[in-house]
């Protein structure tokens, strides 16, 4: 396994911003001196399998956005022989091989197969419906930040296509735990050394660190990963956010997890008391918080994302899973005005140059089922992205936060062929996202039962393993989600009931 890769931080420009937003007099400490870790060489814990011998696969005319940034490029030409992308560019400039098997792609976009950075596996999903719901969407990669990793071993065994599946393994954390079957007490440093060795050992390829373990573990921690060449990544709320970036975190997920560091001092002090008691009271408790938070007249802002731009912290939101607007049923004032905060933080922070990915929690309360990523998406629009923004953190950025874009997250000679075609132009409407017309995963693709698709050469391969289309799965709530009747509280009335995180 690859070790981490050291390179120079983020632009002084970046910096600058952040300085502006934290205000005169502010005093900001970087995280780290003066360097920004990568990592490389990290994979999946269930690799796809080879495509069958055969011609290479040429698609041309679609709109091509190859997920690192750049102009589109319109009636491009991309080549794939096996599960490797050999050209990618202008038609007129590719050597189309006269054996090719032409799919036309006039009138869609191509683009690098999808990247959830949070996703959750429904563990009484023998069928892996939602892992299946998610290709079919065009999520050819995950990352599931917390299940146990002996719970991914049917999904290794799974026939037919799956998505790249990068583990984290259990939370590290301290008692009482929020999830008992997802986490490890950690009390002592060589607790935490060794609890991240047999992670690695398992087949982890991150490490994640909850909301109880004191930032001295998570230093620990993240010490221990960092030596064995993969990052860490953390849920806090209770933990100071700031603190645990000094401690040495490369990634947190969730907008919540910086309410703590944001608040002042009273409501924080309330919310951690709460919290601290009861796990169950940061649902309600941490919409409170976030009602109390003003990002633009607040002198930690500056300070805190300063301290993530320098030492490159990638911030998940999970946007769409804390979703409450004015009119959902249930939904009070500071729901609203505490979600309109977290919007205006997110922006804040893409704005100064946090880098941010695309995590989608699995669902969310205001898209169907399986639509949870393309929500995230639209949020992160909402915050300030462009759409090109968000394609990016969708993709590239992801890809980097999980440790293989030396050969995922993009569309360039060399690289996996993980590749979807969408309808429409998503640069100019990031809606466009939600309309998959095919899938490729590694360099075979995959069925998406949709009538267009077909039509245009795409997903025939004889004797497929087909993932299903958004039309065959029956739409239900998957066990431990927020709509789920078995697991809501009879006294928390509600849309969404209790909400897992």
């Amino acid at each position: 396994m690859a070790h981490p890769m050291i390179t120079h931080p983020l632009g002084l420009a970046a910096l600058a911003t952040a300085q502006a937003i934290a205000g005169a007099g502010s005093v900001a400490t970087p995280a780290r001196d003066e360097a920004v870790r990568t990592y490389r060489g990290l994979e999946e814990i269930n690799p796809p399998a080879e495509p069958e011998p055969g011609p290479p696969t040429a698609i041309v005319g679609a709109r091509l956005i190859d997920g690192r940034g750049g102009p589109a490029i319109p009636d491009a030409a991309v080549v794939i022989r096996g599960a490797t992308i050999v050209a990618a560019g202008p038609r007129a400039g590719v050597e189309i091989p006269e054996d090719a098997r032409v799919v036309e792609a006039a009138g869609l976009s191509l683009l690098p197969g999808l990247i959830d950075a949070h996703f959750h596996h429904d563990r009484d999903d023998p069928g892996h419906r939602m892992l299946r719901l998610s290709l079919s969407r065009g999520v050819t990669t995950l990352r599931d930040p917390g299940h146990p990793i002996p719970a991914y071993q049917a999904v290794r065994e799974a026939p037919g296509p799956l998505p790249r599946c990068f583990l984290t393994g259990r939370h590290l954390d301290q008692q009482p735990h929020a999830h008992p079957d997802d986490a490890e007490a950690i009390r002592t440093a060589a607790e935490a050394r060794a609890a991240v060795g047999r992670r690695v050992a398992a087949g982890a390829s991150a490490i994640k660190v909850y909301y109880r373990l004191p930032p001295e573990l998570i230093g620990a921690a993240s010490e221990a990963a960092h030596a064995r060449g993969v990052p860490v990544t953390a849920h806090l709320e209770l933990v100071d956010a700031g603190r645990a970036i000094e401690a040495g975190v490369d990634g947190v997920e969730h907008v919540t997890s910086f309410g703590t560091a944001l608040a002042e001092p009273e409501p924080a002090a309330t919310f951690r008391a709460a919290v601290e008691r009861d796990n169950e009271a940061r649902h309600e408790g941490r919409y409170r918080l976030w009602a109390t938070i003003e990002p633009e007249d607040n002198p930690r802002l500056g300070p805190l994302i300063e301290g993530m731009v320098a030492g490159g912290v990638v911030l998940s939101p999970t946007l769409a899973v804390f979703e409450r607007r004015a009119g959902d049923r249930g939904v009070e004032g500071h729901h609203v005005r505490g979600f309109e905060a977290m919007l205006r933080f997110v922006g804040h922070c893409h704005e100064a140059g946090v880098p941010i990915v695309v995590g989608s929690h699995t669902w969310a309360p205001h898209a169907e089922e399986g639509g949870a990523y393309q929500r995230e998406l639209e949020l992160l629009v909402e915050c300030g992205l462009t759409p090109g923004d968000a394609i990016v953190a969708a993709t590239s950025r992801n890809a980097e936060y999980l440790g293989c874009a030396d050969r995922l997250g993009a569309i360039a000679a060399g690289r996996q062929a993980d590749v979807i075609l969408v309808a429409g132009d998503p640069l100019e409407d990031i809606a466009a996202m939600g309309a998959v017309r095919g899938v490729m995963l590694n360099g075979r693709w995959v069925g998406q039962g949709g009538g267009s698709a077909r039509r245009s050469g795409i997903g025939d391969e004889p004797g497929r393993e087909g993932a299903g289309g958004p039309g065959q799965i029956p739409r239900r709530h998957p066990v431990g989600c927020p709509g789920h009747a078995a697991d809501r509280p009879a006294d928390r009335p509600g849309p969404w009931g209790w909400i897992g995180w």
